[in-house]
This record gives structure tokens, C-alpha cells and sequence, in this order.
């Protein structure tokens, strides 16, 4: 089964990007990546071996943290508005 539907991904966009079709949005592929980085930490709880899968989610994090950056030098307020929404800092 595949966690992460068309469905999914359009609620997502819609909610953090400006449309639900706004897919390039810095707000909107980081929501997805934190998404995503959710489920892979979750997976990685019970399957701690799961070397291949770790590598990704370490690759993913570092893209967040690099549109985080991005946002950041761009437009502060929209980089405090994101963290603030995805609960990125605690």
C-alpha cells in the first residue's frame, strides 16, 4: 500500500502551498518532505536495520533543511509561518 496518494499529496499543496496544483512552492515541498520524513522515521522505529531507507531519510532532511534556507534568505516571514504550521522547531 502506498502511504502517500495523489490525494494526499493535493491536500497537502493545498493546504501549506498557495494552490492545490502549486507544487513548486518552497512552503508546499516542504510540507511534503516533512511528510515524508514522518512516515520514514515511523518505518524506521520498527526496522532499525533498514540501512537503505535511512540513507533516504537523511538525503530528505537535508533537502528540507536546504528549501528551509532558501526561505529563509527569500522571505523570512514565510519561513516563520512554515515552521510554525509543520511544528518544525521545538
Amino acid at each position: 500500500m502506498n502511504y502517500l496518494t495523489a490525494e494526499k499529496k493535493e491536500e497537502l499543496f493545498k493546504e501549506y502551498g498557495k494552490s492545490n496544483t502549486d507544487t513548486g512552492s518552497p512552503e508546499g515541498q516542504i510540507a511534503l518532505f516533512s511528510y515524508r520524513i514522518n512516515h520514514l522515521t515511523e518505518h524506521l522505529k520498527t526496522h532499525r536495520k533498514d540501512y537503505g531507507t535511512q540513507r533516504s531519510l537523511l538525503k530528505l532532511v537535508g533537502k528540507r533543511r536546504r528549501l528551509l534556507d532558501y526561505l529563509k534568505d527569500r522571505d523570512i516571514e514565510r519561513y516563520r509561518a512554515i515552521v510554525k504550521a509543520l511544528n518544525l522547531r521545538k
